[in-house]
């Protein structure tokens, strides 16, 4: 029995829909919040289980008779520690036999602010006895691609990552990668840098943009701060505009870049390339 976390999260549905190619549906556990938006899990034979943070107790329940979980990281940043830790704990009570965690790229080393969450949780992780493997996962392309329209409009893509070069890959190139690790055997232990096959930098990013649109868009580098002040502007919460803008300087420092392919390799394909990406949102 697999357990995944998140489940009716953007990454959680993909990691399912590419379980349903290599496992009986009867074999995988939706854990969710809301049980209401999990309708569709259930009607296509999944078994779907109320698990919330806030109510530790309500993950024993969720996690009985697992043999695998994937526990998805958190989105309530400075609550993912002990939120982590409600799961990881609930693993060790019930015995399972592999916890894959979603951390992030190069999480050890890594000048992102949003890595420090990470690590805490990769410690909790070693202290805890549970077999675990981590599912280092670098940037979702998606997460550039998402301003196309905003590029398109403003003639420019915006950041703070200077020539810094991001290995980004598709969400749904992760969720491939998660499926085929917990459908496999001998995980424990292991540590996997996900990042995509090519890497560019954000000024390539617009001349892509440009080459699809066939209007000029450039790339305007700003100090932190400053694009930190256009993500809120534009109506992005304080929290996430200082995320974004941190991870864009950690980007400028190559915190993003690996090129060691272990995705293509896991998955057995090519990652999505940035080319394909950008066509689908246009």
């Amino acid at each position: 029995m697999i357990v995944v976390t998140g489940a009716t999260g953007q990454l959680g549905r993909l990691v399912i829909a590419a379980l349903l190619k290599k496992v009986p549906a009867a074999a995988i556990v939706a854990a969710v919040r809301n049980v209401e938006k999990a309708k569709e899990l259930a009607e296509s034979g999944i078994q779907v289980r109320y698990a919330d943070y806030s109510q530790p107790a309500s993950w024993d329940e969720a996690l009985k008779g697992a043999d695998k979980v994937l526990l998805i990281s958190s989105s309530e940043i400075g609550q993912r520690v002990n939120q982590h830790r409600t799961v990881i704990d609930a693993a060790k009570r019930a015995g399972v036999k592999l916890l894959a965690y979603t951390s992030v790229l190069h999480a050890g080393t890594s000048p992102l602010g949003l890595a420090a969450e990470h690590r805490e949780t990769e410690a909790l992780l070693s202290a805890s006895g549970v077999p675990f493997v981590l599912l280092r996962n670098g940037w979702y392309t998606e997460n550039y691609t998402a301003g196309v329209p905003a590029a398109l409009a403003h003639g420019g893509v915006y950041g703070c990552a200077g020539d810094g070069r991001i290995s980004s890959a598709a969400r749904a190139d992760y969720a491939e990668a998660a499926a085929a690790v917990l459908s496999s055997d001998n995980q424990a232990g292991r540590v996997y840098e996900l990042a995509g096959d090519t890497s560019y930098t954000l000024a390539e990013l617009a001349a892509e943009i440009s080459r699809q649109s066939g209007k000029t868009i450039g790339y305007v580098n700003l100090p932190e701060a400053e694009y930190k002040g256009v993500l809120i502007k534009v109506g992005l919460p304080e929290v996430i505009a200082e995320l974004l803008a941190n991870s864009d300087t950690g980007a400028s420092k190559d915190a993003l870049f690996d090129d060691s392919r272990q995705l293509s390799t896991l998955i057995g394909r090519p990652t999505t390339s940035l080319a394909t990406a950008i066509a689908a949102v246009m």
